[in-house]
This record gives structure tokens, sequence and C-alpha cells, in this order.
């Protein structure tokens, strides 16, 4: 991980990691409220792009309800071809203070897409409307796996995941949250049919479920992406 990121992540998590306990990284979301999936790779030589961007994007961002969540660096590419640097959580009051930000910010900032193409060298987004309440934790201390799904078909898809699920409780692996529904913005697309983030004990109980699992197993699907974080 090059010190740029590191600095990036630390200062996107600056927010709210005082309160976090060492090992544990938790997330509480009400009914209506808005998560951001962003998977961001930075590129070299940017931390004065990023204090720009802190100090003319962010309290735009915060004036919408913006409120910036934990994050998690990556390790290890496990499914699919391209490996973030770093998956970042976000939080919005609602649906319509999430989208009026997307709305507003390029006519407060009319550069706003250059400047983050600057900054990123990639950056998808999925945003999701929370149906319920939702608490979730990830425990740094065990081996977590973040798992996206593309559908070629409903039904398929159904009759696929419902053995999947099976079997990683049958390996060992315990699901923390899977998200659905979700709104990628234009130019930012990464809306998978259903992400999950899912906690195995250690390496080896995970790699024991993914040999059993190889990526011929899920032909059934459009596409699968995977990776390590912590």
């Amino acid at each position: 991980m090059r010190l740029s990121t590191l600095v990036l992540l630390l200062s996107l998590f600056i927010y709210s990691e005082g309160n976090a306990q060492k090992h544990l990284k938790s997330f509480d979301f009400k009914k209506g409220e808005v998560l951001d999936v962003m998977l961001l790779s930075i590129n070299e030589n940017s931390n004065e792009l990023y204090e720009q961007y802190k100090k003319i994007i962010f309290p735009i961002g915060f004036e919408y309800t913006y409120q910036p969540q934990l994050g998690f660096m990556t390790t290890e590419l496990t499914l699919g071809n391209h490996l973030p640097e770093s998956l970042v959580i976000g939080k919005w009051e609602s649906k319509e203070k999430r989208e009026a930000f997307l709305s507003i910010i390029t006519k407060k900032v009319p550069d706003f897409h250059q400047r983050r193409r600057e900054l990123w060298k990639y950056f998808g987004l999925t945003y999701y409307v929370l149906k319920e309440d939702t608490q979730f934790s990830v425990d740094t201390r065990k081996y977590n796996v973040a798992t996206s799904f593309w559908q070629k078909s409903p039904e398929s898809f159904n009759s696929f995941y419902s053995k999947w699920q099976k079997e990683i409780n049958d390996f060992g692996g315990k699901i923390i949250i899977q998200l659905k529904d979700g709104t990628s913005p234009t130019g930012y697309a990464y809306n998978p049919d259903l992400f999950l983030i899912i906690e195995w004990q250690d390496k080896s109980e995970f790699e024991a479920f993914a040999k059993a699992h190889p990526l011929s197993s899920y032909e059934v699907l459009k596409n699968v992406h995977q990776f390590v974080i912590n």
C-alpha cells in the first residue's frame, strides 16, 4: 500500500475512527438513510490534490448530510480482474439529499469530475437506500472478503445464491452484510445485483471454500468480483 493511499484513507476516516474499537469497524444506518460503497485507487503524488478536494468538496457534501464512515484497505484479489486499493463506506440522510448533491455539485464546482479523475485513477460507486434499520460490524482480526455478483437472470441467480449461501455456512463463513437494488451515477458504474461482506475465521477457512468454488462454479452469473479487505 503506497504512503499516499494510507494518508488518504486516514484522512477519510478521521471523522469517525476515534470512536471505533481497535479491531472492530461498526456501522449503524437508519431506515431511509443511504449507504455508499466506494471502490478507490488513488493516483501517485496526489496528496496536494486531495487537500484541495477536501477543502472544496467535503463542505458541500456535509451541507447535503454526507457523513464519512470507516473504510478498508484491500489486500488480495480472489475473483475478477481489478483490485481497488480501498473500499470506503459513506452515509447520507436520505436518497433526496444524496441525489441533490449529485445534481448540484457540478453547478457549485464545474470541474468536479475532472478533480476526481486527477485524484483517483479508479472510482467505482454504488449507493443503497436502506429499507430497514441496519447495523453491522467487521472484525479486522478475522479474514473478510467483499463479493459482488451480477446476474444473468433472476431465476438462475436465485437458485445459485440459495445453494452458495448454504455452502458459505457449511464452510464456516458468516455473511456480515448484503446489499441489493443499488444505483451508480453515470461515470462511476459499479452496480452489482448483490454486494456482500463475508467473515471467515482465517485465511485457510476461506481458501478451503475457494478451492471448492473456482471461477467455473460461477458461470451461471454474468460476472463476479471478489477481494479481501482489512
